[in-house]
């Protein structure tokens, strides 16, 4: 109940709202104050298979631009126990004619849904994936390619987009069995194709410290020791070291932490960036050069950086 103004009662007085009609009626004198308004809030209903479970589901989901329908078609559910005699029935045949004609899209959706959710990646990551593969989608058949590397790379070049990126290795555990290299082909065929309808395709640059919170993240490192790694990735970028921004990333950490009291083991860090230990120490090498310009004098002095072994 809520309290409203009442022009019969001459007062403020308490209404009862009556969503089935969507009328307001003064609680005192029955006098209908508001008619036919519309409920805005969320409509639930039961689709319960037992009498007992009442458990409410929402009723259909959010539209979604992407689907021919907007994802607002309705499903006929089948009875219990009667799928063979569903499928026969009159019900069953109407089902069939008016099948989904964005199954195949709907369940592209899930896996890369899925797949976000697994690397913990924000909803403007997923649907930005979801819009590139309905682009794909609709260029060109895929028939007869990597469904699995396809969505992968999608996921992978959305990352990217959005500055948010991920590295093949990462995408690659959670890409339901689809390999590095099938990834990276799907990435060059997807934008090659994208290349050809728009012109061009903007993936950002890649750079050491976009993996470095996250690498340290992963490696308990303190703050103090993230901001060090942060400042040397940032001077490093002046340097002509040609290595990858991801092996350039797990080096500066390989530095940090034997700087620190708590030195990390090489086979640690190589777990938590996915990158191999021989990867690892031949970045440390071209680093090394350099070292006296790359960590700040707050966080290690001259004496300190002697002690690193030579490579």
């Amino acid at each position: 109940m809520a309290d409203t103004y009442c022009k019969d009662c001459k007062k403020y007085t308490e209404v009862v709202s009556d969503h089935a009609a969507g009328d307001t009626i003064c609680s005192e004198c029955g006098l209908v104050l508001e008619a036919h308004s519309i409920d805005e809030t969320s409509e639930w209903r039961t689709f319960a298979n037992e009498s007992n479970d009442n458990d409410p589901v929402r009723v259909g989901g959010p539209y979604n631009p992407l689907l021919t329908d907007g994802g607002l078609s309705t499903v006929i559910s089948k009875p219990n126990g009667s799928s063979g005699e569903f499928l026969n029935s009159s019900l069953g045949k109407w089902q069939g004619r008016g099948a989904n004609p964005d199954r195949n899209l709907i369940q592209a959706f899930k896996s890369i849904a899925i797949m976000s959710d697994r690397l913990g990646l924000v909803t403007t990551i997923k649907d930005r994936a979801n819009e590139i593969y309905k682009k794909v989608e609709d260029q060109k058949p895929l028939k007869g390619r990597n469904l699995d590397a396809i969505l992968a790379a999608c996921l992978y070049i959305a990352c990217r987009q959005e500055n948010k990126a991920r590295t093949v290795k990462e995408i690659c555990s959670v890409a339901n069995g689809a390999t590095k290299k099938e990834i990276g082909r799907a990435k060059e065929f997807i934008v090659k194709l994208l290349e050809g309808e728009m012109g061009s395709v903007e993936m950002g640059t890649i750079h050491a410290g976009d993996y470095m919170r996250r690498f340290c993240s992963n490696l308990g490192m303190t703050n103090q020791e993230v901001k060090a790694a942060q400042e040397v990735v940032q001077k490093a970028e002046d340097l002509d070291i040609r290595r990858s921004p991801i092996s350039i990333a797990a080096a500066v950490i390989y530095i940090i932490t034997q700087l620190s009291d708590d030195k990390k083991p090489l086979k640690d860090i190589s777990i938590a960036t996915r990158v191999a230990e021989g990867t690892i120490k031949n970045s440390y090498k071209d680093l090394y050069p350099h070292l006296s310009r790359l960590i700040p004098s707050w966080y290690a002095k001259e004496e300190e950086l002697k002690n690193l072994s030579n490579p």
